[in-house]
């Protein structure tokens, strides 16, 4: 009887260790997973790619072209 009872005190023991060893902070908090890296953008995603394609759009239907453009600018 004496045994069991010295088994449960000593449980108790090491669980409270445990505890207060928890809220000190002695072991380090669990890693949160890393955030996923950043999607590739498209080229349809880019200002200066759409701008680009539309002024080649242009051209080949023989609008402005933009600056510098050799169209007749309507």
């Amino acid at each position: 009887m004496k045994f069991l009872v010295f088994l449960v005190l000593l449980a108790l023991v090491v669980y409270a260790l445990v505890r207060v060893a928890q809220q000190r902070g002695l072991r380090p908090p669990p890693r949160r997973p890393a955030a996923p890296p950043p999607r590739p953008h498209g080229p349809d995603d880019d200002p200066e790619f759409l701008r680009d394609l539309d002024r080649k759009r242009r051209q080949e239907e023989g609008g402005t072209g933009g600056p510098g453009g050799t169209g007749t600018g309507t």
